[in-house]
């Protein structure tokens, strides 16, 4: 054994260790998906105050459709199902703690700690809306002294007990404490009972508007959605039929016969994973930029968005520096070997239509995960940033890293470089799977494995098919941009 293959050797069991323990860290992680259900929900509460659009037939079928009957009343119920799921992994947080050497953990029960608390203190005003004044009560006074939000407490208590009772800054601690539906609860009840009736109609004036902001933003994130969902259906449905019907003149057949020869072996392949992915994305990015004079946890969200930019920008580039030295000595390679073709157009139809089959199939795959683990597993740290973020610069970044840089780079690794190097190990299908697998677990979050495998197959499908990476890359692209959007649509209308 050569000392080169003794390192990479060592460097593999090193990776494949760091990654155990991440997919194993991240099972106590509390899902993403959680804290996006409570922000559409809040979304779904601050529209319900529209007034308008009764009128107008058509708005008012959407209205109907889009909110329902008993908005308050679920919202209650997601709200407690999202304290129930906080509450579990506190007491599981808890056991761990006496004998976990992780030092995260403490500053995680905090974290947990605060997040319960502030779930109650909005528990307490749906309870108060759904005519539940004396569990509201109950809960408010079950809300520990120690917590940083038991004064908001007392004065929410006092804004609904018989005879009220408020201190002198209520409002302003309102204001800073509550934010969207639950500071207009609040603040609606405040004015009445100070009989400001002028403040209380500028209130309702621009609750309205706000209101009617968020239905807007709310028909256009569920539309997105439930649009691509409904044309990939059909889509799919079209693609499997004309295969019945067509055979190998089918799209599903398209370059079926596109083959590649991987002139390396499986040494190569974890030199560029193992040395381009794993150890600089892992180990010399993080320790480079820790030399960096920046706190992350106290920056600003433009901050954050540059600094995961960067470490982004850094992590492609070192992994390309790594492929292109790995296949230097194989150069020159046939086609279709990482091939871009701008000219050729059926890239644009089939990044497009590869979004619209994986929406179905992933929303699909999510709704099986989720009852799965129960809202552990982890997620993509840069999707609650990008929730939060209200920085026009920010957003930019966001959607700079997440639609351009991460696609790109992804996509010559995992479908341009890995997918038609295991072709010489895989059948096809097998080098699309298991390229598919390990494009998921390389984002370190269980309960992302199985969703992003689902799209990593329509990835690799769409790339064998086309046999252009400008069609993955588009579908990629398309995938995480409209997440964000999303994303900012949801953040950006509930706490208004």
């Amino acid at each position: 054994m050569t000392i080169k293959r003794f390192i990479l050797g060592a460097l593999t069991v090193f990776a494949l260790a760091l990654v155990g323990l991440s997919l194993y860290s991240s099972w106590s992680q509390p899902q993403f998906q959680g804290r996006l259900e409570l922000y559409e929900t809040n979304l779904l509460l601050q529209a319900s105050e529209w007034e308008g659009g009764s009128d107008d037939g058509r708005r008012a079928s959407v209205r109907e459709i889009l909110l329902g009957e008993g908005v308050t009343e679920t919202a209650l119920q997601q709200y407690l199902n999202a304290r129930d799921r906080a509450q579990s992994l506190l007491d599981q947080l808890q056991m761990q703690l006496p004998q976990s050497v992780d030092p995260s953990i403490p500053g995680q029960i905090s974290q947990l700690h605060n997040e319960i608390d502030r779930l109650d203190l909005r528990l307490c005003i749906l309870q108060i809306a759904t005519d539940q004044t004396e569990a509201a009560m109950d809960t408010w006074d079950n809300l520990s002294d120690s917590s940083r939000l038991v004064n908001t407490a007392i004065l929410l208590e006092g804004l609904w007990k018989d005879p009220p009772r408020f201190p002198a800054d209520a409002e302003i601690q309102i204001n800073e404490q509550l934010d969207g539906w639950f500071r207009y609860q609040a603040l609606s009840r405040l004015y009445q009972l100070q009989k400001r009736q002028d403040l209380f109609g500028a209130l309702s004036a621009a609750e309205q508007e706000l209101a009617q902001e968020a239905f807007f933003k709310l028909v256009l994130a569920s539309g997105i959605q439930t649009l691509a969902a409904v044309l990939g259906t059909g889509l799919l449905i079209f693609i499997l039929v004309q295969r019945l019907l067509k055979g190998k003149e089918s799209l599903w057949t398209q370059n079926v016969d596109l083959s590649w020869f991987a002139p390396w072996d499986l040494e190569t392949i974890l030199q560029v994973l193992v040395l381009g992915f794993f150890f600089v994305g892992q180990i010399l990015i993080p320790l480079f930029l820790q030399l960096l004079p920046i706190n992350e946890a106290a920056a600003g969200a433009t901050t954050q968005a540059f600094y995961i930019l960067v470490n982004y920008l850094l992590l492609a580039l070192g992994g390309l520096l790594v492929l292109v030295l790995s296949v230097k000595r194989f150069l020159p390679l046939p086609s279709p070997w990482f091939r871009f073709d701008w000219l050729e157009y059926q890239w644009l139809g089939w990044g497009l239509g590869g979004f619209l089959a994986a929406m179905p199939l992933v929303i699909a795959v999510s709704l099986i995960n989720q009852q799965f683990w129960q809202g552990q597993g982890g997620s993509n740290p840069i999707l609650p940033l990008a929730l939060q973020g209200r920085e026009p610069l920010a957003i930019a970044i966001f959607f700079l890293t997440a639609s351009v840089a991460a696609p790109v780079f992804e996509e010559i690794i995992f479908r341009g470089f890995l997918l038609p190097s295991l072709t010489r190990y895989f059948p096809l299908w097998g080098a699309i799977a298991f390229s598919s697998l390990l494009f998921s677990v390389a984002h370190l979050n269980l309960s992302e494995v199985l969703p992003l495998m689902t799209l990593g197959m329509v990835l690799g499908f769409v790339y064998t098919r086309s046999g252009n990476l400008l069609a993955p890359i588009l579908l990629h692209s398309l995938w995480n941009g409209s997440t964000l959007f999303t994303l900012f649509l949801l953040g950006s209308g509930a706490n208004g």
